[in-house]
């Protein structure tokens, strides 16, 4: 009996047959839908990184502005000359050789950062060397 088919039997093998495709059908449109459901909690995911990486780097320049822009108020011309102004024995020569070398902002910082009995040595160091390359050019 297993060789012959019976309509019945056709019917049921036909039956399972078109169940299994509309399953498999059915199937191949949930991973489908399933599948472009992960790609886009994936592309939303990566959106949110690039976004909060975004913030992170914005936060992080604005601190690096406030603090250069705190480190420039430290080393103003304006409160090096009030320094150079309190100073004692600061002859004229070394007085406007000051206001040149206020200039530079690395010379500035430099002169704020030192101690009060080493600034004047610190300016007549810089002076004589200033001097002293003039004095080879010429």
């Amino acid at each position: 009996m297993s060789g012959n088919r019976t309509i019945g039997d056709e019917e049921a093998s036909s039956g399972s047959g078109e169940d299994a495709n509309m399953l498999d059908g059915h199937n191949k449109h949930q991973a489908t839908t399933l599948h472009s459901g992960r790609r886009k909690r994936s592309r939303k995911a990566t959106g949110d990184a690039i976004v909060d990486a975004m913030l992170e780097i914005a936060a992080a320049s604005k601190m690096r502005a406030t603090a250069i822009m705190r480190n420039e108020e430290r080393f103003t011309i304006s409160k090096c000359i009030r320094v150079l102004d309190e100073m004692q024995s600061v002859d004229q020569t070394i007085y406007f050789y000051a206001l040149d070398l206020f200039e530079n902002p690395s010379a500035r910082e430099i002169f704020i950062s030192l101690k009060n009995e080493r600034r004047l040595a610190w300016l007549q160091g810089k002076f004589r060397a200033s001097s002293n390359s003039a004095a080879l050019v010429v």
